[in-house]
């Protein structure tokens, strides 16, 4: 018989899953498609962006506070199961809290990597989505080590020689590296000018280095778009909620410039056809399969 369809998305800290493929999740969740979220830390090194919340009361108690708001987060997009991989927000670059013995970049690889792969083996992902590989615009410690441990999983979840004390062997089929296009930045840019309002990309956006060119995988999420939004707004702590970066442009106009959400596929043990527009196709089972 062929498994049940699900999609396993790993992200670093809570605002992560809101901010990163939360349409393409409610839109597989509405065609019946299970979906597992890992969050690796508890986001307790963010800073707090709304001034609302930015009050001695919450920062007492932000780990808390910011997995109730994840909890809020996962629930609207719809993931049906939230593990958190257990470990501590690292904080960015060359900070002390790098150091810390239960941060996630402190954490040895391979005992991360079991964690995920247990997960993987128990709930049998068929699609696995990622950070990339190639992550120079955005270095953070928890980013990085998101993607060193979730390629080794996804390889390992399916040899029983590693880990045989994490569940009986497992092997998802396609892992996907999910990113944020140049084009995506410009015609939004390009649109915020267009309406006489501030654009918050400014140069060091358009000096990235422009991976445009290995998209595989473009799917249309335009009838879930305002999903992302929804979600970003029960991250009190991290978005305000009239905040310029995320919703300077209605819903509408968002929708309408760019509906897609791109990624790379990493690996594929069905056979495809590139360019697709279903991280399931070719996967047995699927509408595309």
């Amino acid at each position: 018989m062929t498994a049940p369809l699900r999609l396993l998305s790993v992200h670093a800290h809570p605002d992560d899953e809101a901010s990163k493929g939360a349409a393409l999740v409610a839109m597989y969740r509405a065609e019946g498609i299970g979906a597992t979220l890992v969050c690796c830390t508890g986001g307790e090194q963010g800073e707090i962006l709304n001034p609302a919340m930015d009050r001695p009361e919450v920062m007492a108690r932000l780990a808390e506070v910011r997995r109730g708001e994840l909890e809020r987060s996962a629930s609207i997009i719809g993931f049906d199961r939230l593990d958190l991989l257990g470990y501590r927000d690292s904080g960015m670059a060359d900070s002390a809290a790098n150091a810390h013995p239960g941060s996630f970049a402190a954490a040895p690889i391979e005992e991360a990597v079991e964690r995920l792969v247990r997960i993987i083996r128990r709930d049998r992902p068929q699609v696995v989505i990622t950070y990339g590989d190639d992550q120079g615009h955005y270095p953070h410690p928890d980013h990085l080590r998101v993607h060193d441990i979730t390629v080794p999983a996804f390889a390992r979840a399916g040899d029983d020689s590693w880990y045989p004390s994490a569940g009986e062997a497992w092997q998802p089929l396609k892992l996907y590296y999910s990113m944020w296009s140049m084009q995506r930045i410009k015609v939004t840019h390009e649109k915020l000018l267009e309406l006489g309002l501030d654009s918050p990309f400014d140069d060091k956006w358009f000096d990235r280095v422009d991976q445009d060119s290995r998209i595989t995988t473009r799917v249309d999420i335009g009838a879930f778009h305002h999903v992302r939004g929804d979600a970003l707004r029960s991250h009190a702590t991290q978005v305000a909620p009239d905040s310029p970066f995320w919703f300077a442009l209605p819903e509408d106009i968002q929708r309408e410039i760019y509906p897609w959400d791109d990624y790379i596929l990493a690996e594929s043990h069905v056979e495809t056809s590139l360019p697709e527009d279903d991280l399931f196709f070719g996967v047995p089972g699927s509408r595309a399969g």
